[in-house]
């Protein structure tokens, strides 16, 4: 099963870069994207549900806090905490909920984050999004940047939304469905070219 990594995001860039000349000025004017890779397991599963619908400055404040307060980030240190302890890291009742019921998954052995890495895109995805609190849009992160496949496309992501507008010169934002079809021209490269979206909003903000 082929990942991202420097060989194949190299491979991929050059493959974008060919086919695509809205992707090539983006990566001629600001370089070719960083991996943006993290470690597989429940932290960064935990820090993309912090990271849903707010901005990352704010999941990482919460994120950095609740590291502060159980020092080694596990299923069990979490559950540890109350209600109320959470609410002053800077969690929602909601997202508060949603990673109880993640760590509670875990712990109970309903899902086993590890098979995931051997998992089809498709069957990881599936198998997420059957947790409370785990949509299309979480999952595809944990498969992007966690588990680095290279043909994800990650559903509702506004910065990559907004990025398509301005780097495809649309009139509109495109709505996910505009979006997804857009994409498929960059299979079986769309985390790369995700990856190089996402480079060229945070370049130009």
């Amino acid at each position: 099963m082929r990942i991202i990594n420097e060989e194949t995001m190299k491979e991929g860039v050059t493959h974008l870069t060919r086919i695509d000349p809205h992707l090539r000025e983006v990566v001629s004017k600001y370089g070719p994207p960083p991996i943006w890779g993290r470690a597989p397991g429940f932290p960064s599963l935990l820090k993309i549900i912090l990271e849903q619908q707010v901005s990352l400055a704010s999941a990482q404040s919460a994120y950095d806090k609740l590291l502060d307060t159980v020092q080694k980030l596990t299923p069990e240190s979490f559950l540890t905490l109350s209600d109320e302890e959470l609410k002053k890291i800077g969690f929602s009742r909601q997202k508060t909920k949603y990673c109880r019921n993640l760590a509670e998954s875990i712990q109970e052995k309903h899902i086993d984050l590890d098979s995931l890495n051997t998992m089809p895109d498709e069957q990881v995805a599936e198998t997420l999004t059957s947790l409370n609190g785990i949509g299309p849009w979480t999952a595809g992160i944990y498969l992007l940047m966690v588990l680095r496949r290279p043909d994800v496309w990650p559903r509702g992501d506004l910065a990559l939304l907004k990025a398509l507008k301005e780097v495809k010169g649309l009139d509109d934002v495109p709505d996910n469905e505009t979006a997804y079809e857009i994409a498929l021209a960059w299979s079986p490269w769309r985390a790369v070219a995700a990856r190089i979206l996402w480079h060229h909003y945070l370049s130009t903000r």
